[in-house]
């Protein structure tokens, strides 16, 4: 049996850059950091008192005000980008196909500054003042909840957790779901909120954060000789994923097609990947073959590429490895230079960005890239956005638990001519 092709048919996006696709697109192109002090708590005390926050979200634009107090801030970036895919998408959900949309949104650490409020609030005032709506806030499970409530969708509802894999698997296992006939349509990613005392303060004790505060926007650096660590960041990314037949059927907009899904576990290191990234190398080659595509194809990676001294290193390495010759022309870039990492969201989000570099004909920099590392060798597109027309793009994401995932987004074409 010939199996399905993936149609991206609705893209969300809220990043540090701006709330929406297109205010963070052009934020992006420009080169442009969403990175700042951190406002969302007292960070006084800490190492790292700068994060990627998303400054411009105004939740009750979007949402009643009765609605936002059952929701953690992650969950509301859920709804919201869900909905700006879903609108982008053009799908309408009825009685009549309900039961065949999917809702497979993920998120790496779920409700923690909720958390976090509940607990200070109960030591100060008593556990009497527990919010009977703090389990809903906590939980990851209710950002696809709330979306499928919101729109109506009855197909599977359910969340991935992979770390910073999280929201690339939910958009493969949505993939793999249409392929196999579960469903014919999914809203697909992540969302994160962890800019938090404990998000910040967890991360900044493994000496993983960067803490060049008296220079945000330069903070985040991939591939720089001088990077210092990574910068925590919030946000959401959505697409809506349709089989090509159901998605040509009722006439909508084609971005970009999702070719290939790749994912493998290093199973060597809870922090760090293994050498030569050998476990990405075996996400990137599954995802090439599953497009089948070979490393000359892909004009464009849009890298996991977080700032830190062995994970950027051990990337690069892992590129050269699978592309063998073609790694002397593709194209790499980290735009988490511009978000900060968003964690769960990050592979969602930056796949949004992989179809808008892959349709617009523009890759996206990698900002603060002044000194590149000696050790690595491809070209990472620095400081200024490119113009390129490229067939296929690749997308990046590794975790925490040695947990790898690559996908691969390509134009959209007419479907094949198959003889009767």
């Amino acid at each position: 049996m010939q199996k399905r092709r993936i149609a991206v048919t609705g893209l969300g996006l809220i990043s540090p850059c701006g709330t929406g696709v297109e205010k963070s697109w052009e934020a992006l192109v420009r080169g442009q950091s969403g990175v700042g002090p951190i406002t969302l708590f007292d960070a006084s005390g800490l190492d790292c008192r700068i994060a990627g926050e998303v400054r411009d979200f105004k939740p009750e634009d979007f949402i009643e005000r009765r609605e936002l107090r059952r929701m953690d801030r992650f969950a509301q970036f859920a709804v919201v980008a869900a909905d700006m895919a879903l609108a982008d998408s053009g799908l309408k959900i009825t009685p009549e196909n309900a039961d065949r949309v999917a809702t497979i949104i993920g998120s790496g650490i779920g409700g923690l500054s909720s958390m976090e409020e509940t607990y200070r609030r109960a030591l100060e005032k008593g556990p009497d003042r527990i919010s009977p709506f703090f389990i809903l806030q906590m939980i990851i499970n209710l950002a696809p909840g709330y979306v499928s409530m919101r729109h109506g969708i009855k197909g599977p509802s359910w969340s991935t957790n992979s770390a910073c894999s999280t929201s690339a698997h939910a958009l493969g296992e949505a993939m793999r779901g249409i392929q196999r006939g579960d469903f014919d349509v999914a809203v697909a990613g992540g969302a994160e909120a962890p800019i938090s005392l404990l998000g910040v303060g967890g991360f900044a004790a493994m000496k993983a954060l960067s803490t060049r505060n008296d220079a945000p926007q330069a903070a985040s650096r991939p591939f720089d000789e001088d990077r210092d660590g990574f910068v925590l960041a919030e946000g959401a990314g959505m697409l809506v994923l349709e089989a090509w037949e159901h998605a040509e059927a009722r006439g909508a907009h084609i971005h970009a097609e999702l070719a290939g899904y790749g994912a493998s576990s290093d199973a060597y290191h809870v922090t760090q990947p293994a050498p030569g990234h050998e476990g990405a190398q075996r996400s990137m080659r599954a995802a090439l073959a599953d497009a089948a595509l070979s490393p000359a194809d892909i004009g464009y990676i849009n890298a996991h590429g977080t700032s830190t001294d062995i994970g950027d290193v051990l990337e690069m390495e892992g590129i050269t490895h699978v592309f063998g010759d073609a790694a002397r022309t593709v194209a790499v870039s980290s735009t988490k230079s511009m978000t900060g990492h968003m964690n769960g969201a990050a592979g969602a989000a930056e796949a949004v960005i992989s179809v808008l570099a892959l349709t617009r004909g523009v890759l996206p920099p990698t900002i603060n890239l002044e000194r590149k590392d000696p050790r690595i060798h491809l070209d990472c597109v620095p400081q200024v956005a490119r113009t390129a027309h490229v067939d296929a793009v690749m997308n990046n994401s590794f975790g925490f638990g040695g947990t790898n995932v690559s996908l691969i987004f390509r134009r959209s074409r007419p479907a094949p001519v198959t003889g009767l």
